[in-house]
């Protein structure tokens, strides 16, 4: 599978956070699956942290790197799919996200039910 982490999934895997679902956590450790974050879930986790609503120690990308995940960057490609979408989900980063994954035929990895709405082939929402 071809994956892509939102970025509370990318957060709760590296935090071994108990709110992923063993499914989620078996198929991003799964070496014979593809899994990807994307730069603007690097974006986010840095905005985050610097006006202080996330604690993330160190370098996202290095966090990435360290765990062999692919980093997968922004195309204009991307922002103009993203541009065009239905106004189901309000979030631009998860916008993008949901773009991305429509452009590269990506399985997204997240818990909001709001993705859903797009089409995408979803990994996680209700699994346990």
């Amino acid at each position: 599978m071809h994956l892509l982490l939102d970025t509370n999934v990318f957060l709760w895997w590296q935090w071994r956070d108990r709110r992923l679902s063993s499914v989620v956590r078996d198929s991003i450790e799964d070496t014979a699956n593809d899994v990807a974050v994307s730069a603007v879930t690097i974006w986010e986790v840095c905005i985050k942290r610097g006006i202080g609503k996330l604690d993330f120690d160190g370098s996202p990308i290095a966090a990435c790197q360290d765990a062999g995940l692919r980093l997968l960057d922004v195309t204009a490609a991307h922002a103009e799919a993203a541009g065009d979408l239905p106004r189901h989900h309000g979030d631009p980063f998860d916008r993008m996200l949901i773009a991305q994954a429509k452009s590269e035929r990506l399985v997204v990895v997240t818990e909001d039910r709001q993705c859903s709405l797009y089409g995408v082939p979803i990994l996680g929402i209700g699994l346990t």
